[in-house]
């Protein structure tokens, strides 16, 4: 069958998503079965530069002021399953994050070199095909599924990679929570496909299109909202379901698991393309109780980061407090703030990575990440200190990164919807942020390095492919900031026009 003859043709005359989607998949199943040492290197990294070329071309032929989804790819397969892929901004924006995060994690696996280095870089390319295929998808059933693939392979990287003996449980209490997640997520959009196939006598869908020429009845959008919310808010993860966290991090493989589930921020996109759009009233009427939750995580967190003397625990609880903040953003409901909120998203997903691959670099030559152990490593390794800084100044929005813009849009529309207090709040998690941050950096970088039987250790200097990787960060991190603009409109029509929905929702009501 010609290209011309596929169901699809009539609206995307080339399947550039499904390419990206199919590309990782491909060389994960080539790996498979090419397992010599430098082929399987060459593929993995050629696979990787290629989906970052391919992504990069996207976001060129994508017209980023055009409304509604772009370069569809629709076919039926049978009853309510069928493959429906589309992109806006907000999909072309995420998807550039997992392309650059992916070659990332490829050089880090060059560096570390798992055993055995075929299957590694197998579960990580795997890994990247169900996080684009969740970014492409247009259909929760598909999103859902592609959800669990993601789960299964991140529990892949922690069983088999893993930096503690304590590995084993630790991925047990993963699957414990991510399960439950994945049963929330089931039970919401099922209940999405049976009022669907009430409304329409009998027709079964999963599709975000289809469901919202259905509205929800506002009787059923709460409990669908409370169990898609908190099926999605595991995975963020929000406090106070952020349980699975800390031990993962402190047990867990360092590094390359946490950063696809934490940098690859699959949780906040469902939110934006599923849950916002389809239960207004009900995020609406809940959105208050959201907000008091994600206040409350922000400090809750900080505290607990001051606390720690594990490095990899510390930047878990990073991620949780910021994360409180994001989704202050989020349930702003104003077009500002969802374009604040989701350049915010990529901005943590960028500087998680930062810090949890340097901590990764850090580990490999000290063999702790005890902050008492640590220290003078500043002379030693200033590219991967200087990486893991510009990580952490952009997680607290520091002016020259992307979260600066982002931070500003969400902080006006959050003073705007909830007043001071609220705002106040979320700008002094900010603050408490840069203090637990620039204190680990100071304790593992900057101080005195302690002592081994009277003399220091030495550690080695960063090689070339790890100056590689700290330098990409820092550069790609810095010149999202800078030039902050063009992704500002890449997401601009999508998000405006899902702030139109609750302005035109808040002003029927009289609020």
């Amino acid at each position: 069958m010609s290209v011309a003859e596929l169901p699809w043709a009539s609206q995307s005359p080339v399947p550039l998503l499904a390419l990206l989607q199919l590309l990782p998949a491909v060389a994960a199943l080539l790996l498979v079965f090419l397992r010599r040492e430098r082929v399987v290197q060459g593929v993995a990294l050629g696979a990787a530069l290629a989906e970052l070329l391919l992504s990069w071309h996207l976001y060129r032929v994508f017209d980023a002021g055009r409304p509604g989804l772009q370069l569809v790819e629709r076919v039926v397969l049978f009853g309510p399953v069928g493959y429906h892929a589309g992109a806006d901004g907000l999909t072309v924006l995420f998807l550039l994050l997992t392309a650059f995060i992916s070659v990332m994690v490829v050089l880090y696996g060059l560096i570390r070199r798992f055993e055995p280095e075929w299957r590694y870089f197998a579960v990580v390319l795997a890994s990247q095909a169900a996080v684009t295929s969740q970014f492409c998808s247009v259909d929760m059933l598909w999103f859902m599924l592609l959800s669990a693939a993601q789960v299964w392979l991140a529990g892949e990287l922690l069983r088999n990679w893993s930096t503690s003996p304590e590995g084993e449980s630790v991925v047990s209490r993963f699957y414990q929570f991510m399960g439950v997640g994945l049963l929330l997520l089931l039970g919401g959009l099922s209940m999405m496909g049976w009022q669907h196939a009430d409304a329409t006598g009998g027709q079964w869908t999963f599709d975000a299109v289809d469901l919202a020429t259905n509205p929800v009845p506002e009787v059923f959008q709460s409990a669908i909202f409370y169990l898609l919310f908190y099926g999605l808010a595991i995975r963020i993860p929000l406090f106070p379901l952020h349980g699975w966290l800390p031990v993962t991090a402190e047990h867990g493989t360092l590094a390359t698991a946490l950063v696809f589930l934490l940098g690859l921020k699959t949780g906040v996109y469902g939110l934006l393309r599923f849950v916002f759009p389809l239960l207004p009233e009900a995020v609406w009427q809940w959105h208050g109780y959201a907000v008091a939750f994600a206040a409350a995580g922000i400090f809750y967190a900080a505290l607990l980061a001051l606390m720690q003397k594990n490095l990899r625990r510390l930047l878990a609880y990073a991620v949780v407090s910021h994360t409180s903040v994001l989704v202050i953003g989020l349930f702003s409901l104003t077009g500002q703030a969802f374009q604040g909120s989701a350049i915010l998203a990529v901005n943590f997903g960028l500087a998680a990575a930062g810090l949890l691959l340097m901590t990764g670099l850090v580990f490999q030559r000290t063999g702790t990440v005890m902050l008492a152990k640590l220290g003078g490593l500043w002379d030693r390794l200033p590219l991967i200190a200087i990486a893991f800084l510009v990580a952490g100044l952009a997680i607290v929005g520091m002016p020259g990164t992307p979260g600066f813009d982002a931070a500003h849009l969400m902080l006006e529309s959050a003073i705007q919807r909830f007043g001071a207090l609220v705002t106040i709040a979320a700008a002094l998690g900010n603050v408490a942020a840069a203090g637990f941050l620039l204190w680990a950096f100071e304790r593992a970088f900057l101080r005195a390095s302690p002592s081994e039987a009277g003399r220091q250790k030495v550690v080695p200097r960063a090689t070339r492919i790890e100056a590689v990787l700290a330098s990409s960060l820092i550069i790609v991190q810095l010149s999202a900031g800078f030039f902050s603009e063009p992704w500002l409109k890449l997401v601009e029509t999508s998000t405006r026009s899902l702030g139109a929905r609750y302005e035109h929702l808040i002003g029927e009501r009289g609020e």
